[in-house]
C-alpha cells in the first residue's frame, strides 16, 4: 500500500507539480520504481483498482508491459499461470479503453508467448487458447483482436528478453499456426464494426511473409474483403495495408516468390490499376490519393524484374506509374522515384540476362529492353524537371523549407541519371537543351532556366566527353549562353556548377583554349555574386584547373591574380577561407603541369603568399592570436604540399619555411588546432617529398617528441605515422625512428594506465594504436624487439573496452595485427616475441573479447570484437579455446546455458580451423543476445568477467 501511494503522488507531482525540479526528481523516481521488484505486484495492484486515474493506469500498463518483457526471468518458477490470469482479466477491463492502455496490456500478453513455450498455453499454443477465451467470452473480442495483431509483431522485437533459441522457436509457433488466425480473423470479419481492426490484424500476420499458399490467400475471404474496401470512400487505411502487406508477401523468397504466388497476384493488381483514374481526380482526399500512390509503388517496387521484362501487361503498370509521378505533389509523385531507380539497374546490370548464356544474347536482350523503356524514361526527364524550380517566393523560404527544397532538388537530380543510364546521355541532354531554348534566350524569368540548368549539372557524369551526335553541337550552345546570363545569384551558382561538371568536355573540345577565357570570366563573376555563388565558383575553378590543366600551363599568372583577388576579398569576391582552398587545390595541379623549373618558382610565389601573413604574426605574441588567424594560411600550405606533385619542390618550400613552421611549434603546442593545421601541412610535405624532405624530417621528428611528452596532441602521433609510413624501411632512418617509436609509446603508456584514462584520452587512444598498426605494418623489426612493445600490448588490453567507437577499432585492430603477425612478417625471432607477450596474457585477453561480446562493448562492435577472437584462436589453436572455455565457464549457468556455451565453443574451435566464419558470427551473435537480453543478466556476466579490473603500473619512460 505505501508503494502504491508513492507511485500516486510521484504521478501526480510529475504530471501537476509547478516545479521543474519536483517534475524531474518524480519521473526520475518512477523510472527507478520501473526497475524493481515491487513494481510487478503495484502496477498489478494498482490496474485492477477501479478508483486508478487514467494517468496510473498508463503509468502501471507500460510498467507491467516493460516487466514481462525485460524482467520475466525474475518471477518464480510457475508465475506464467497467475500472471496471464490477471493479464487476461485486464485485457477483458479494458476491452473498450483506453486504448493506450489496452495496447500496453496485449503486448505484455504477446510478451509472454514470446518466453512461454506453445506447451504451456495448452493444446494448439496461444492461438488456441486465444480462440477458447474468444468463443466463451464473445463481448470482450475488440481486447482479444488487438492481442491478435501485435502478436506477430512481437516477433521481431528485441526488447524481449528471450533466449535467441526460443525467439527463432516462437516465430515457428506463429508461422505453424498462421492458418489458425486467420480462420478465427475470418469468423470476426462478419463483426461490422469490427471489419478494420480485423484487416490491420490480417496486415499484421502478413508481415511474418510465412505460411500460406498464393492459391489460398487468391480465394481467401480477407483478401476480398480488403480489395472490396479499397472502392469505399474514404480509402479504408486498413485496406491498404493490408493489399500493401500482400504485395510484399508475394515477393517474399520465403513464401515462395513470384512465382508461387502468382494467382494472388493476379487478383490484387488488376484492382490495384483500377484505381488509376482517382490519381487524376481533383475531389479525390489527397490522403486517399497517396494511398493509392503508394499502392502503385509498392507494386513497380516488388515486381520490377517481372516488369523489365518489357511485356504489355507490364507496360501497363509502368504507364500508371507515370501518372504517379505526374502527380503535382512532390510526396506522391516521389514515391515512384526508387522504383524508376531499380528498374533502371534490373535493365542495365548484367546479371539480369546471366541466363541467357552467350554474351550475343545478353546483349540483344538488353537492347531489346532498353528500347521497350526509352519512351518511358524520356517522359520521365519532362515529368520531373519542373519539380526542381526555385518558387515565387524563395527568398522568404525558411531555413526548414530551404533544406527541404534543396533535399527535393537531388531526388529529382537521382531520377535523372536514372534516365540518363537509360537513354544515354546525348539523348537526355538534347531533351534537356530543346527546353532550355524554349525559355528564351533574353532570360526575362531566371527561373525555369535555372531549373534546367540544374537538370543538366545532375546528368553531367553520364555525357561522354566524345560523343559525336550531340556533345560537339549542343555544349558549345550551353556554354554560350551562360555568358548571357543575368547577375541573379542562384542562376550564376547553378552556371558554375554546370560549368565545374562539364570540365572534361571543356577540355577535350576542339576550341577549349578559346573557350576557357570566357568560362573563368563567369567564374569570376559567380565569386563576386554571393558566398554561396562563390563557393560553387571556387569548386568549378577546382574542376576546371584538373581536367584542363595542360591548357591552362600557360595562363598560370593570370589564374594566380584571380586567386590573390579572391582571397583578398579583391573586386568584391566573396570566397570564405575554407572555400579558397579549392582554389589553391586547383592552382596546385596546374603547378604539377609545368616543368620543374617553372613549377619551383610557381610554387615558391603562392607558398610566400601563404607564409607572409604566419611571419607577419610571428612579429607579434603569437600566443594571443587566434587559432583561425594562423590555420587558415597554415591550411594552405597543406593543400599545395599535397597537390603540387614536384617532390623536389615541395621539399625545397618546407625547408625553406621550416623556420616559421619551428617557431609555431615552439610558441603554441598546446593549441589542439593549430598544432593539427600544422602537422597535417608536415604530413603532406613527408608524403609528397618522401627522401627529398630527409634533412627536415630529423628536426621534425624532435619537436614532436618533445612537445609530445608536454602537451600530449593527438596530432603529433598521426604525422609520426605518417613518418613511419614513408620512411620506417629506410636503414638511415632507423636510429631516430627506433627513438621517436620508443618516446610515443613510452610517454602514452604513461597517461592510459587504466581504462578511466583511455577514456579520459580517446583521441590519443585512437591515434597512438594506428601509429602502432603502422610501425608492425612498416618497420617491425624496430618496433617487437623494442622494450615499449610489452607495455604498449599492455596498453591496448587496458583500453580494450573503451567506449570510443574509433578509439576500441584502432585498439582491437592492433591487437588483431599482433594475433596476425604471420600475414605481414615471416621472420621467427619476432613471432617468438610476440607470442612470450601475448601467451602469458592470452586468458585475459580472451575474457576481455567474451565480455565485449557479452555487453561491455556496444553490439554494434561485435564483427571487430569477433574477428579479434578469430585471429587469436587462428594463431594459437587449441590453447586459444582453452582460454576461452575457462572464460565462459565463469559466466553463471542462469545467464548462458551449458547448451549455448558448448554451442559457441564449438563454433569457434571449429572456425579455429578453416570452418566458414558466417558459423561463428551467427553464434558470436546469439552469445551477445542471450548475455544482453536485459539489464540485469548483462549486469551479472559482466560482474562474473570483470573486464575492467585491470591496471598496471606505469612503466619507467
Amino acid at each position: 500500500m505505501e508503494h502504491e501511494k508513492a507511485v500516486k503522488e510521484a504521478l501526480n507531482a510529475l504530471y501537476h507539480h509547478p516545479d521543474d525540479t519536483v517534475r524531474v526528481q518524480a519521473d526520475r523516481w518512477l523510472q527507478n520504481f520501473q526497475g524493481t521488484l515491487d513494481a510487478w505486484q503495484v502496477a498489478d495492484n494498482l490496474l485492477h483498482d477501479s478508483s486508478s486515474n487514467l494517468e496510473t493506469l498508463i503509468f502501471c500498463s507500460q510498467t507491467l508491459r516493460s516487466k514481462v518483457q525485460r524482467d520475466f526471468e525474475e518471477l518464480p518458477p510457475g508465475a506464467f499461470q497467475k500472471l496471464r490470469q490477471s493479464l487476461t482479466t485486464l485485457l477483458k477491463k479494458f476491452h473498450k479503453g483506453p486504448p493506450k492502455v489496452r495496447t500496453q496490456i496485449s503486448i505484455a500478453v504477446a510478451a509472454l508467448a514470446v518466453h512461454v513455450p506453445a506447451a504451456d498455453w495448452g493444446d494448439g499454443g496461444i492461438l488456441s487458447w486465444l480462440r477458447d477465451e474468444m468463443n466463451m467470452h464473445p463481448e470482450y473480442v475488440p481486447g482479444f483482436l488487438e492481442l491478435l495483431t501485435v502478436l506477430p509483431e512481437e516477433t521481431f522485437n528485441y526488447k524481449i528478453a528471450a533466449r535467441p533459441d526460443r525467439r527463432r522457436q516462437f516465430e515457428n509457433e506463429l508461422t505453424f499456426q498462421m492458418e489458425a488466425a486467420l480462420s478465427i480473423l475470418t469468423v470476426c470479419l462478419n463483426i461490422t464494426e469490427l471489419k478494420e481492426q480485423v484487416l490491420e490484424a490480417f496486415a499484421s500476420w502478413l508481415r511474418l511473409r510465412h505460411g500460406i499458399s498464393g492459391e489460398v490467400l487468391a480465394c481467401h475471404p480477407l483478401v476480398h474483403a480488403a480489395l472490396s474496401s479499397l472502392n469505399c470512400d474514404p480509402l479504408s487505411d486498413a485496406s491498404v495495408n493490408v493489399i500493401s502487406e500482400l504485395i510484399h508477401h508475394t515477393a517474399s523468397p520465403s513464401s515462395g516468390g513470384i512465382s508461387a504466388q502468382t494467382p494472388l497476384i493476379q487478383v490484387i493488381v488488376p484492382q490495384i490499376l483500377s484505381l488509376k483514374a482517382h490519381l487524376r481526380d481533383s475531389s479525390k482526399d489527397e490522403e486517399d490519393v497517396k494511398a493509392i500512390g503508394r499502392l502503385f509503388a509498392d507494386v513497380g517496387d516488388s515486381y520490377v524484374e517481372l516488369i523489365a521484362t518489357g511485356s504489355d501487361e507490364s507496360m501497363v503498370i509502368v504507364h500508371a506509374l507515370l501518372e504517379v509521378t505526374a502527380h503535382p505533389e512532390f510526396d506522391i509523385a516521389s514515391m515512384t522515384f526508387n522504383f524508376w531507380h531499380s528498374l533502371q539497374l534490373t535493365l542495365t546490370k548484367r546479371d539480369s540476362y546471366i541466363s541467357l548464356g552467350s554474351e550475343a544474347s545478353i546483349e540483344a536482350e538488353r537492347n531489346r529492353r532498353q528500347h521497350i523503356f526509352r519512351p518511358a524514361y524520356e517522359n520521365l526527364v519532362s515529368l520531373v524537371g519542373f519539380r526542381v524550380q526555385y518558387p515565387e517566393d524563395y527568398q522568404g523560404l525558411s531555413y526548414e523549407d530551404l533544406k527541404e527544397f534543396k533535399q527535393t532538388r537531388y531526388a529529382v537530380a537521382d531520377v535523372l541519371t536514372d534516365a540518363a543510364s537509360i537513354l544515354g546521355g546525348d539523348t537526355t541532354l538534347k531533351i534537356l537543351y530543346m527546353k532550355l531554348l524554349e525559355t528564351g534566350n533574353e532570360f526575362q524569368e531566371w527561373r525555369p532556366a535555372e531549373a534546367i540548368l540544374f537538370c543538366i549539372w545532375a546528368i553531367s557524369n553520364y555525357v561522354s566527353v566524345v560523343e559525336a551526335e550531340v556533345m560537339p553541337v549542343v555544349m558549345p550552345k550551353v556554354m554560350a549562353l551562360l555568358q548571357n546570363l543575368p547577375q541573379q545569384a542562384q542562376l550564376l551558382q547553378t552556371a558554375c556548377l554546370l560549368v565545374g561538371a562539364y570540365s572534361k568536355w571543356l577540355n577535350a573540345a576542339p576550341a577549349s583554349v578559346s573557350i576557357l577565357p570566357s568560362i573563368i570570366g563567369i567564374l569570376m563573376s559567380g565569386m563576386g555574386a554571393s558566398e554561396d555563388c562563390a563557393a560553387a565558383a571556387a569548386l568549378a575553378f577546382r574542376h576546371i584547373c584538373d581536367d584542363c590543366r595542360k591548357n591552362l600551363c600557360g595562363y598560370f599568372e593570370d589564374l594566380f591574380k584571380i586567386y590573390c583577388m579572391a582571397i583578398n576579398g579583391g573586386s568584391g569576391y566573396k570566397v570564405s577561407a575554407e572555400d579558397s582552398l579549392n582554389l589553391v587545390e586547383a592552382l596546385g595541379m596546374v603547378v604539377t603541369e609545368l616543368p620543374l623549373d617553372q613549377a619551383k618558382s610557381a610554387l615558391e610565389k603562392l607558398c610566400l603568399l601563404a607564409a607572409s601573413p604566419l611571419e607577419e604574426a610571428a612579429k607579434e605574441d603569437l600566443d594571443k592570436k587566434h587559432a583561425r588567424e594562423l590555420t587558415v594560411h597554415i591550411d594552405r600550405f597543406a593543400f599545395l604540399f599535397r597537390y603540387v606533385n614536384h617532390p623536389e619542390a615541395v621539399a625545397a618550400e618546407i625547408n625553406k619555411h621550416w623556420a616559421i613552421f619551428r617557431v609555431i611549434f615552439d610558441a603554441r603546442p598546446w593549441d589542439m588546432r593549430t598544432m593539427e593545421a600544422l602537422c597535417r601541412a608536415c604530413k603532406y610535405a613527408v608524403r609528397t617529398s618522401g627522401r627529398y624532405i630527409i634533412n627536415t624530417i630529423g628536426e621534425m621528428l624532435a619537436k614532436i617528441q618533445f612537445h609530445y611528452q608536454q602537451h600530449h596532441q593527438p596530432c603529433f602521433l598521426y604525422l609520426s605515422s605518417e613518418v613511419i609510413k614513408i620512411f620506417g624501411s629506410d636503414p638511415s632512418c632507423a636510429d631516430y625512428l627506433k627513438n621517436l617509436i620508443e618516446t610515443l609509446f613510452a610517454h602514452t603508456t604513461c597517461l592510459m594506465t587504466s581504462i578511466k584514462e583511455v577514456t579520459a584520452r580517446p583521441d590519443i587512444a585512437d591515434d597512438c594504436f594506428l601509429l602502432a598498426s603502422r610501425c608492425l605494418r612498416y618497420c617491425p623489426h624496430l618496433f617487437i624487439p623494442s622494450p615499449i612493445f610489452s607495455p604498449i600490448v599492455d596498453c591496448a588490453v587496458i583500453g580494450m573496452t573503451v567506449q570510443h567507437r574509433e578509439a576500441c577499432h584502432s585498439i582491437l585492430t592492433f591487437l588483431s595485427d599482433i594475433f596476425d603477425l604471420e600475414k605481414s612478417v615471416n621472420e621467427e625471432q619476432f613471432k617468438r616475441i610476440r607470442d612470450n607477450v601475448i601467451i602469458p596474457r592470452g586468458a585475459t585477453i580472451t575474457r576481455i573479447l567474451i565480455s565485449s561480446l557479452a555487453g561491455a562493448l556496444p553490439s554494434s562492435r561485435l564483427d571487430t570484437v569477433t574477428y579479434a577472437l578469430l585471429a587469436l584462436t587462428r594463431t594459437y589453436g587449441l590453447q586459444a579455446v582453452g582460454w576461452a572455455k575457462e572464460s565462459v565457464s565463469l559466466i553463471p549457468r542462469t545467464a548462458v546455458t551449458e547448451t549455448e556455451s558448448a554451442k559457441f565453443l564449438q563454433a569457434l574451435s571449429d572456425a579455429a580451423y578453416g570452418a566458414d566464419v558466417n558459423f561463428l558470427i551467427g553464434y558470436a551473435e546469439d552469445l551477445s543476445d542471450v548475455c544482453r537480453r536485459n539489464r540485469t543478466v548483462q549486469e551479472l556476466v559482466q560482474a562474473a568477467l570483470k573486464p575492467l579490473e585491470l591496471n598496471l603500473v606505469a612503466p619507467v619512460s
